[in-house]
């Protein structure tokens, strides 16, 4: 597998998935969550909404993963991923945080990706500070 770091919107990149560092309630936020959902119009919306219907009614579990459409984004599917809130010293959140790169990459694989974009080591703004080598193990 080759890794590339690319600067710029991951709302923008042409790639066959995005991984979105998303709320449980998948139905949007702040940050690159709601800038996700928003460019990607009520396609993703949708597909969000018969997911809480349909599996997940109170919400995807920190550490799992899920694909929707990527509705009118250039990318064909975006992968939600829930990271746990930062706690230091707590073992547990950093291996929720290693399970949403497993499930992740599990669903990409899954899908057929061959190429996908995600926000690197940290899930969301609320998570902390999150080092490459925690997150990776």
């Amino acid at each position: 597998m080759e890794i590339t770091l690319v600067k710029g919107d991951i709302t923008e990149q042409r790639v066959d998935a995005v991984v979105n560092a998303a709320n449980s309630s998948l139905l949007g936020g702040g940050g690159v969550d709601g800038a996700i959902h928003r460019k990607g119009g009520p396609e993703v919306l949708a597909a969000c909404r018969a997911l809480r219907a349909s599996h997940y009614g109170r919400g995807l579990p920190t550490g799992r993963a899920v694909a929707t459409t990527a509705g009118r984004l250039p990318a064909d599917w975006v992968i939600h991923t829930v990271g746990p809130v930062y706690a230091p010293g707590d073992p547990e959140r950093a291996a929720l945080l290693a399970s949403c790169y497993r499930e992740s990459l599990r669903v990409a694989v899954e899908l057929g990706c061959a190429r996908w974009r995600c926000r690197p080591c940290r899930p969301g703004s609320t998570a902390g500070p999150w080092t490459t080598p925690r997150a990776s193990r």
